[in-house]
């Protein structure tokens, strides 16, 4: 197995917390005290920009949104760095990379996947690979360090997250981690959030932000500022994020669950769009 200190020998150790000794005190409390910085401000800050870690396609089992609006979304939202991590699919985050590539747009995507171990969720990151569900934890996460990849623990410590990762395993592979969601912007009550930043300051691991979208209209939701620079690599990302300060907004169950219905709505129609109207021009 990849140990992650292997990534770059000569680059600072990647499990080093500093994002909150070099964070304003005001801005480190705040993260402290809800796991992100909390605005309605979308923009970021002069020579900084957004990268979301955790959002879904259509090739998630309980996401419609189809690949092709998420290169457009990212832009009107100025994400800048979006990783795809679909339940237990790989699929669509290739096909988003190729995408973007061949389009011209100003979007790093990077392949991940929200594997279902046998104890929980375990996000992979940069992987070349689709990892399949039904392993134990120690074992999906041996996968993505042998591609080279990055794990990152999801909305950790929500009880009423179905496929949070079992405490006894999350304690099992904490020295596997590489970074910590601390702001999930669909958990269920703001005070996970807190538990999981406590949990990350006191094993000093990199902390992040995801949207955990499953709507179009989640996309952006969440997201880490950091310094402009590259994060096409692992080591990239982990240098990205020791500058980086999880931002976002929470999303309350209900407002989400409003999310879901409208974009059932709008597939319905676009489908309905798309039978009735396109195949009469074709005639």
């Amino acid at each position: 197995m990849t140990d992650k200190t292997d990534l770059d020998p000569e680059a600072p150790d990647p499990l080093a917390d500093e994002q909150l000794e070099i964070a304003p005190p005001d801005v480190a409390r705040e993260v402290e005290r809800v796991g992100a910085v909390i605005t309605e401000e979308e923009t970021p800050s002069p020579g900084r920009m957004k990268i979301d870690l955790h959002c879904h396609t259509e090739a998630s089992s309980d996401c419609i949104t189809p690949l092709e609006l998420f290169p457009d979304r990212c832009y009107e939202r100025q994400i800048r760095a979006q990783a795809i991590t679909d339940h237990n699919e790989i699929w669509a985050a290739q096909e988003l990379q190729e995408l973007v590539a061949a389009e011209g747009y100003p979007l790093t995507v990077i392949v991940g996947e929200e594997i279902t171990t046998t104890e929980g969720e375990i996000i992979g990151l940069f992987l070349k690979e689709r990892i399949e569900a039904g392993l134990t934890p120690e074992e999906s996460v041996a996968r993505i360090h042998e591609q080279g990849g990055l794990v990152l623990l999801p909305h950790g410590f929500d009880p009423l997250k179905r496929l949070r990762l079992n405490p006894a395993a999350r304690a099992r592979i904490a020295g596997q981690i590489d970074i910590v969601e601390t702001f999930n912007a669909r958990i269920s009550r703001p005070r996970w959030n807190r538990a999981a930043v406590s949990w990350a300051d006191e094993r000093d691991l990199l902390m992040s932000a995801g949207s955990d979208a499953h709507t179009l209209a989640d996309v952006g939701a969440a997201w880490v500022e950091v310094p402009s620079q590259p994060v096409g690599t692992p080591q990239q990302l982990l240098d990205a994020l020791r500058g980086g300060v999880p931002v976002g907004k929470w999303t309350h169950p209900v407002i989400a669950f409003g999310y879901k219905i409208y974009d059932w709505i709008r597939s319905v129609l676009v489908s309905w769009y798309k039978r009735l109207f396109v195949r009469q021009r074709r005639r």
